[in-house]
């Protein structure tokens, strides 16, 4: 690894008074902090900043670069160099001609992380980085001030500066501000990562995202794409006038979903509280309250697995409209989708012709109209029978060693085998390039689902896919209460073992989700779009851990460094 910039002895400057762990510390982190104290003693400067105003962006900065005005100047300070008359010898030099001419350049103050520096001795390189882009600076002993030009020579890469200079293009044709003060941001006493090497270690950069997202400039784009696809979302339903709520996230019952809960116990009322598995029944509350059109976007919880597409603590988007179904919110959820990929393909560039966006080796074409078939044709399909032949349900699942008993050797419900049947078999048949709805699931594993009129054993359901992933459920709402209830105890009965988590959904009686149905909720429309795997779909991102900024990690024991204080490792 190259070293950092270093002044002479800076290595036996004075250190400052030893911290726990200081007898431990890396050397080259003990040089920074060397450095560090150096600057505050002996420039008197605010090593950790200070507020500074009028602050451009590197990539505003970069835009202000005035090449008429370049050129002008640099043939001005030519011009002047062939006009000085040569000093006689003996004589004091006269001043720099660039000093004496009149510069028009266009100024731009900024701030940066250094990430690449050079020391020419009586010139300085360095290439500074923020979240909308990098330029190159370049600090001169003739035209910095001496404290600046001091404080360049202490600058490391990782450090935070605020430069103020004109810009202006070199021989080579970067865009570079020639700095005229350089002052300090923040010191890092951290070893950053090499630059080209950056951050390779995919569990180290979840960690540190804070050094991932600016050794890894892409990795802070999704980030940045996130926001503007979340915020283009709310956009959307608010063109559609749905009304954005907020529900809670504790619960003292966990309903709405398939999924076990994180529990936790609020001591000032001494009760055990769930953090939230899915707002759904508070948002059906809202539609009993008279609100026609409601939607969260909202943080659930999950106490589940951790693999690419789960992480515990997840966003999704849930809406409800009142007088709809379950087509309703299918078309909803369409549009929504076209239009938040219609904006990241203009943010690519790509204006022009369908919107095709890449997510691995496929080409998901967003424009065309997503594809509707039924649960029971997919099963056929891919099976090679109904799903409805309960003897040959059984038997294909024998064969195929799925379970069709439990532990203590009762049946299984037939309707559970066959969906074990199409998540395993049928749900892969879906071509993962075309954005398909599977509708029409079968009644007994949506129990909050209204059931088809001309065939009550299916509901008024549907599932969004693409690209192997399931994106978001649709719902035609149940909003009778006695039906509902009759649910409710069906699913409190019997044993949880060997039954799958679509039976495992409710395990309590939300006697008051009742009572709010018989004062009379409308028919409705639900859906819940899983925010974090579509983010996934529109950036071409494979693990859901790349679309969250700090996704949970098992904690490590800390090692020596890390008791330290050492935030990286050395490369």
């Amino acid at each position: 690894m190259s070293q950092p910039n270093q002044p002479k002895n800076a290595a036996h400057a004075d250190q400052p008074a030893p911290t726990e762990g200081a007898e431990s510390l890396h050397h080259l982190e003990a040089q920074r902090r060397a450095n560090r104290d150096q600057v505050s003693r002996e420039l008197n400067m605010a090593v950790y900043g200070e507020r500074t105003d009028n602050l451009l962006t590197l990539s505003q900065a970069r835009a202000k670069y005035d090449e008429g005005a370049d050129k002008a100047y640099n043939e001005a300070v030519a011009a002047a160099k062939a006009a000085a008359p040569k000093p006689a010898p003996g004589t004091p030099a006269q001043p720099a001609p660039a000093s004496v001419v009149s510069d028009q350049r266009p100024r731009a103050r900024t701030a940066g992380r250094v990430i690449l520096s050079r020391d020419g001795g009586k010139l300085l390189w360095f290439t500074l980085i923020d979240d909308t882009g990098e330029i190159q600076i370049a600090c001169s002993q003739r035209d910095c001030d001496e404290k600046s030009f001091k404080l360049a020579k202490f600058t490391e890469r990782g450090d935070i500066v605020v430069v103020e200079g004109p810009l202006m293009k070199t021989k080579t044709g970067e865009i570079t501000i020639w700095a005229s003060s350089l002052s300090t941001g923040a010191k890092c006493l951290a070893t950053p990562p090499e630059k080209h090497a950056g951050l390779a270690d995919p569990e180290l950069r979840y960690r540190q995202r804070y050094v991932d997202m600016w050794v890894n400039p892409e990795t802070a784009s999704v980030f940045v794409l996130r926001s503007k696809i979340v915020s283009r979302i709310r956009e959307f339903m608010s063109r559609e006038q749905y009304l954005e709520v907020e529900t809670p996230m504790l619960q003292t019952l966990a309903g709405g979903a398939a999924a076990r809960p994180f529990v936790t116990h609020m001591n000032a009322l001494d009760i055990k509280l769930f953090m939230r598995i899915a707002p759904e029944l508070y948002l059906k509350r809202l539609l009993v309250g008279g609100m026609r059109r409601v939607y969260e976007i909202n943080r659930n919880f999950r106490n589940e697995g951790l693999d690419k597409q789960h992480n515990p603590e997840f966003t999704m988007l849930e809406a409800y409209q009142a007088f709809g179904d379950v087509m309703t919110v299918m078309d909803l959820t369409e549009r929504l989708i076209r239009d938040a990929a219609t904006m990241v393909a203009q943010q690519r560039g790509h204006t022009m012709g369908d919107v095709v966006l890449p997510f691995g080796e496929l080409n998901v074409n967003y424009s065309q109209p997503f594809r509707r078939v039924s649960y029971g044709e997919l099963f056929k399909n891919a099976l090679g029978f109904d799903m409805t032949d309960e003897a040959r349900v059984v038997q294909e699942a024998q064969q195929r060693h799925i379970k069709t008993k439990t532990t203590d050797g009762k049946p299984i419900s037939t309707v559970l085998i066959v969906n074990e049947l199409f998540e395993e078999f049928a749900e892969k048949s879906v071509d993962p390039s075309v954005p398909t709805f599977i509708t029409d699931y079968p009644a007994a594993i949506s129990p909050l689902t209204r059931p088809k009129k001309d065939n009550p054993s299916l509901a008024d359901r549907a599932d969004l896919f693409i690209a192997g992933m399931e994106i978001a459920p649709h719902y035609t709402e149940l909003n009778d209460p006695d039906i509902q209830a009759a649910k409710f105890r069906e699913q409190l009965q019997g044993a949880d073992e060997g039954k799958s988590a679509e039976e495992q959904t409710f395990r309590t009686f939300d006697q008051d989700f009742i009572d709010a149905l018989k004062v009379g909720m409308p028919p409705a429309g639900g859906m819940g779009l899983g925010i974090d795997r579509l983010v996934m779909l529109l950036t071409n991102q494979r693990t859901i851990r790349d679309v969250v900024l700090f996704p949970l990690m098992k904690p490590v024991a800390n090692d020596a460094a890390r008791e330290a204080g050492v935030g990286l490792p050395v490369r």
